[in-house]
């Protein structure tokens, strides 16, 4: 059997920010009804917190829940536990219409961290980075560079981007090349 690795084998550069590969994220796609009761409380089980409000991400130390779309949600949590997680989920909505897959080995997560974050997401999402629209805790589902991503803001300075595995290397130099010192324009610094 093979060694689990993230996408980027823990790369990192350091320019008006720092990018990093997160490493290895658990993560679990969980599809059904978001205003279901026993759905919430499999989620309050599973990860320790609430179904998060639309756009937002809700973190607690088991993990998190990312509202995705109107009947989706990421879930963090830690890698090794993933598929025991969605064996508790399956077990607590038997007879429920739900979807729960480990996509933990098909994405790739990078750590932002550094002032200008907003303006080198900026550069390539068509989301409204200003403190009015995105704030901490605040989920986006969008592009950046011509790609499907998912980010949020942990605290004013630290954001995550999730992406498919597949285009995680391009992600990465992408995010490496906009955040190249002198190349950020700082509007939202």
């Amino acid at each position: 059997m093979s060694n689990a690795v993230s996408a980027m084998q823990g790369a990192s550069f350091k320019g008006s920010i720092s990018v990093q590969d997160a490493g290895l994220q658990g993560m679990i796609t969980l599809r059904g009804d978001l205003q279901s009761e026993p759905l919430a409380k499999a989620v309050k089980t599973a990860v320790g917190v609430s179904i998060p409000k639309v756009g937002t991400i809700n973190s607690g130390k088991k993990g998190a829940a990312a509202w995705m779309s109107p009947d989706e949600l990421l879930l963090l949590v830690d890698y090794a536990n993933a598929d025991a997680i969605i064996a508790k989920l399956e077990k607590a909505m038997a007879g429920a219409h739900i979807l729960a897959v480990n996509v933990s080995d098909a994405r790739a997560v990078f750590t932002l961290e550094g002032p200008v974050i907003r303006d080198v997401l900026a550069k390539g999402s068509p989301a409204n980075m200003s403190t009015d629209a995105f704030s901490i805790g605040d989920t986006r589902r969008t592009r950046l560079g011509q790609l499907p991503v998912a980010f949020w803001l942990s605290t004013e300075n630290t954001a995550t981007v999730v992406c498919f595995r597949s285009v995680g290397e391009h992600v990465f130099n992408w995010l490496c090349t906009a955040a190249q010192k002198g190349a950020v324009p700082k509007y939202y610094a």
